[in-house]
């Protein structure tokens, strides 16, 4: 059995009350209803920040929704552009908003947080498209938000660490825009879903089970095939060498515990620079459970001085 940590498992605890359905029973609709209830549940207060405005930016097969955060900070700021998680079938710029918030005012950087299209109703590479569209955008328009295009990075939880690595590679391969940091919270590195992990943590460890995993496979790739191109397996991308440097955030009782680990050992061989931090006893989504879990702002924490010391 995992050696969940103690607050995990009063976590645990509270969310076998609420009678939770599992993701895999139910439709994307009744899923996305559920995390969104979910998340405007949560009562934590985030870090004091300056604005907040929602608008639309051009993407590849329309306007795409974003949500822009300034800091307290005065002056140009560095950017970052964020991609939720959810398996690329849920979440929104909503169930994100309290992170979004904390990475702005934590790490004195105007965020960018991105509503890419997803699955299935817009299956893959739909939202990576989108997800280098935003990237690009920002780049281009940095200036009119008050940010400085030469101190640019990305972060993302889960399916959005999985774009945020895919962007990092896209950026490298077309030159520009030059990223400073790319940081990666428990990502989906490989669709194909094959390590130890999958078997240790399959169940008992929140709502990502192994089930729900292959439940978000289904609704987002076309057909398993595309579980071998590394836009959605960045594993398995040929040549890592030059990408930005990385933070990778990883949670022991998870499912995407090993993949986490190899796209980071990944990395290393490929000579870029990585931060790899493993919070023991923690499970996936530990990152937003503030204030119920210490390790969520210790990991939030972590990151903001990783953006911090890469835009210095």
């Amino acid at each position: 059995m995992p050696q969940l940590h103690p607050q995990i498992e009063k976590v645990l605890e509270a969310m076998a009350k609420l009678d939770l359905k599992p993701i895999e029973a139910m439709t994307p609709a009744e899923a996305r209803v559920q995390m969104e209830t979910m998340a405007a549940s949560r009562k934590a207060e985030p870090l004091p920040i300056a604005r907040v405005e929602n608008r639309t930016i051009p993407g590849p097969a329309g306007q795409i929704p974003v949500r822009i955060y300034w800091p307290k900070a005065v002056g140009t700021r560095p950017a970052i552009v964020y991609y939720h998680g959810g398996g690329h079938v849920i979440g929104s710029l909503d169930t994100h908003d309290l992170v979004a918030r904390n990475l702005c005012g934590g790490a004195e950087a105007v965020v960018v947080s991105v509503d890419y299209r997803m699955g299935p109703e817009h299956r893959f590479p739909a939202a990576v498209e989108d997800s280098m569209a935003a990237l690009e955008w920002v780049h281009a328009n940095a200036a009119s938000i008050g940010a400085d295009s030469s101190r640019l990075g990305v972060h993302g939880d889960s399916a959005g660490a999985n774009l945020a690595a895919v962007v990092a590679i896209l950026a490298r391969d077309r030159s520009t825009p030059k990223l400073r940091l790319q940081s990666l919270v428990y990502p989906v590195a490989d669709f194909r879903m094959e390590s130890e992990s999958y078997k240790t943590y399959a169940t008992g460890c929140g709502v990502l089970t192994a089930d729900a995993m292959k439940w978000f496979r289904g609704h987002y790739l076309r057909t398993m095939d595309d579980a071998l191109d590394w836009r959605a397996s960045p594993v398995l991308a040929p040549n890592l060498a030059g990408v930005a440097p990385a933070i990778v955030i990883a949670a022991e009782c998870d499912v995407l515990h090993d993949e986490g680990l190899a796209y980071a050992e990944r990395l290393k061989e490929a000579g870029v620079p990585v931060e790899y931090k493993r919070y023991a006893g923690m499970i996936h989504a530990f990152f937003g459970m503030m204030p119920a879990v210490d390790d969520a702002m210790n990991a939030q924490r972590a990151v903001w001085a990783a953006f911090k010391q890469a835009f210095s």
